[in-house]
């Protein structure tokens, strides 16, 4: 098996591409070893020390490392323990599907806007957030807010505050008038 690796934007963050799907929706992310009981290959990338978070995509895995190590020494140790986990056999996740959550309460009358955002999220920038490793995941749209949550490779990113206030505010604001601020949640 030949994994690729790909920089990210986060120089804490590194993208791996196993050459197979991994999450045919969805996605996943673990920013606690506490919390990967859920997901057998993160898990697994958890017990490489200096791992501190890992995310995963359709067909990639972005894995974060505390700032002190350096990729050079850690990269070998990650790709083996990757090999291992898909030589085991072992399933992605424990359940069938990612979850997701919405953290604020919306207005039913926003209906069709809130399906425009979604729209808007899910063809144009999902895509691209994807590409340098992340997602971007929605929590709901109140009083022209939308909420967004930067995951993966995008969170921490020193360019995520620019990509979340002037690339994705701005394209919601063209398409989406309602729209007069989008908002990082954390969690």
């Amino acid at each position: 098996m030949f994994i690729e690796t790909e920089f990210t934007p986060n120089p804490d963050t590194l993208k791996f591409l196993p050459g197979q799907i991994l999450l045919e929706n969805g996605t996943a992310n673990f920013t606690d070893p506490n919390d990967a009981s859920s997901s057998p290959l993160a898990e697994a990338l958890f017990a490489v020390p200096a791992v501190t978070g890992v995310f995963i995509g359709y067909d990639f895995v972005t894995v974060s490392k505390s700032t002190e190590e350096e990729w050079e020494a850690l990269k070998p140790t990650i790709l083996a323990a990757l090999m291992q986990f898909f030589a085991s056999g072992a399933p992605i996740l424990n359940f069938s599907e990612a979850q997701k959550t919405s953290t604020v309460e919306e207005d039913e009358a926003d209906a069709d806007i809130i399906d425009q955002i979604k729209t808007l999220l899910d063809e144009k920038v999902r895509p691209a957030v994807a590409g340098d490793g992340g997602d971007i995941i929605y929590h709901g749209f109140k009083e022209g807010v939308v909420y967004l949550e930067m995951q993966g490779a995008c969170s921490g990113c020193p360019s995520s505050t620019v990509t979340l206030k002037h690339g994705i505010e701005n394209l919601l604001k063209y398409y989406v008038p309602e729209v007069v601020d989008v908002r990082a949640v954390e969690h």
